[in-house]
């Protein structure tokens, strides 16, 4: 019995993968047939997909919303694209761009170019896309370190009684272990608050 499947991919957990999800249960794909996964388009190695892959079978239909959420890698969207209609004989749907839908009455061979062309196309698209938010990140990172500002997690101030403890085990009143033990922290990890107070 065929069965239906969607694909929903963000990139990050600040991502919103619920318009996605909605457009599916819309379109009657079961709830526990929505495969969702926050991951990086960059490559085809993500957990989630891949597991969804072992799923699949002969005639199934796979639901992605756009070419990119399925990845941003030229050569790798091309491939699995592939893979998915000839080897494992899927059919594959597109919701923003219906003109890929491998169900398609393709008769022509015009209609098959413009298919192949549309394909070729929004794969190009995804990875430049991915590409341009990376060198805009690295601009933005470069542009955040000339003006001084510190990027990543805010460094939470040392408390009293750290400091305490680190003057203590460097004027020789603790030993290591003794230190380590009232601050509740391991070797490389007491270590680091040192370097942080000096």
């Amino acid at each position: 019995m065929q069965q239906k499947y969607a694909y929903v991919r963000v990139s990050s957990d600040g991502q919103n993968e619920a318009r996605q999800v909605k457009e599916f249960l819309k379109l009657g794909i079961p709830k526990n047939n929505i495969v969702i996964e926050k991951a990086s388009g960059k490559d085809f190695n993500r957990q989630k997909y891949n597991n969804l892959l072992k799923r699949l079978k002969q005639g199934d239909f796979l639901y992605i919303s756009s070419i990119d959420r399925l990845g941003r890698d030229y050569n790798g969207i091309i491939n699995q694209w592939n893979k998915l209609t000839k080897e494992f004989k899927v059919t594959m749907k597109v919701l923003n761009s219906p003109i890929l839908d491998t169900d398609a009455k393709t008769s022509t061979l015009i209609e098959k170019y413009l298919q192949d062309i549309t394909l070729l196309t929004l794969a190009f698209q995804a990875e430049q896309e991915w590409q341009n938010i990376k060198e805009r990140q690295k601009a933005g990172i470069t542009i955040a370190k000339e003006n001084g500002k510190h990027l990543g997690r805010p460094k939470i101030p040392a408390s009293a009684k750290e400091v305490n403890v680190v003057n203590e085990w460097e004027n020789g009143l603790l030993s290591l272990t003794e230190a380590m033990q009232k601050l509740g922290r391991k070797k490389s990890a007491f270590y680091r608050l040192v370097r942080e107070l000096r």
